[in-house]
């Protein structure tokens, strides 16, 4: 998992002010993750209808389209170990969320979740002109699962089924944090030792799951221009908190693992509340099932879309 190309020039060595495709060419070259540097190497930079830039899309395999989205402050590099899994049997679309990631940031960008979805609309539209009018498969982890039920609502007829890996943002209402608080969180998040101790919580066993690879891809999005201050912004909007009733009308299944750190105890609470039988749970598992158990992962969608 950690081998390092012979001469390798650390992509988290490249400018602080490097922008996403500069960060993201370093990143196919020499992460210490040779899953992710294949991941970053397949992005492509797509333009999307009533966007301004050109957009990071990781796009392989072949077979029916699948839509990934990603968590909070994450990028699509945390599908690394599941997507070589599910590019064998489906054409793959993993997006950086808008204002997340490696996307561009720009000045009055609506950095909020009508931001978000506003991106995955013209998105979707994009995938239909490339696959035609059959729906997607979506899958979405942690913050990303809760924009996966926002999307399959919004557009039923493009979505077909669904599976949240540890969904955030089920339950309670949106808290926008207060000027000034956004920042100090901001700054608080891009702490080194913060982003550590983060990343070693999301794992089971970080003993032996996180080493400088996995520190390395946690934290090389925070070198894109603006990171922080698109942050600060949709911690301001309040995010997706509550957007789990009403469930989407298509099929959904969730994992979550056994040993999820990062979830509270409330927000498990309510969503076994809402989503009951749908809840199956992964042993040996942490907040990331497609990173601490890729395979069973795998094999759920597989079983899934067979019934």
């Amino acid at each position: 998992m950690n081998d390092a190309p012979a001469t390798p020039t650390p992509a988290a060595a490249v400018s602080p002010r490097a922008d996403g495709p500069s960060l993201l060419a370093a990143a196919a070259r020499s992460l210490l993750d040779p899953q992710g540097r294949a991941l970053a190497a397949a992005v492509q930079w797509w333009s999307l209808p009533d966007l301004p830039d050109p957009w990071p899309v990781a796009v392989l395999g072949e077979g029916p389209p699948l839509l990934l989205l990603h968590g909070f402050d994450s990028c699509h590099l945390e599908f690394r170990r599941l997507a070589p899994l599910l590019a064998t049997s489906h054409r793959l679309y993993i997006p950086d969320l808008f204002g997340f990631g490696f996307t561009p940031r720009p000045q009055q960008g609506d950095y909020s979740p009508r931001g978000v979805l506003r991106q995955l609309e013209a998105l979707l539209a994009a995938i239909a002109s490339r696959e035609g009018p059959r729906p997607l498969g979506l899958i979405g982890a942690s913050m990303g699962g809760a924009v996966a039920i926002e999307l399959a609502r919004r557009l039923p007829r493009r979505i077909e089924r669904l599976l949240l890996l540890a969904p955030a943002g089920l339950s309670g209402r949106p808290m926008p944090l207060p000027a000034g608080l956004d920042r100090l969180g901001v700054w608080f998040l891009g702490l080194a030792g913060v982003r550590r101790a983060l990343c070693r919580s999301a794992f089971a066993d970080p003993d032996t799951s996180v080493g400088e690879a996995e520190l390395e891809i946690a934290s090389l999005h925070l070198a894109s221009p603006g990171w922080a201050s698109s942050l600060a912004r949709f911690a301001r909007s309040g995010g997706f908190a509550g957007c789990g009733n009403p469930l989407p009308v298509q099929p959904l299944q969730v994992l979550w693992g056994e040993n999820d750190r990062i979830l509270p105890a409330s927000q498990k609470r309510a969503a076994l509340a809402l989503l009951g039988d749908r809840i199956k749970t992964l042993e040996r598992c942490g907040h990331l099932p497609h990173i601490d158990r890729p395979e069973a992962v795998w094999q759920h969608w597989q079983q899934a879309g067979r019934h």
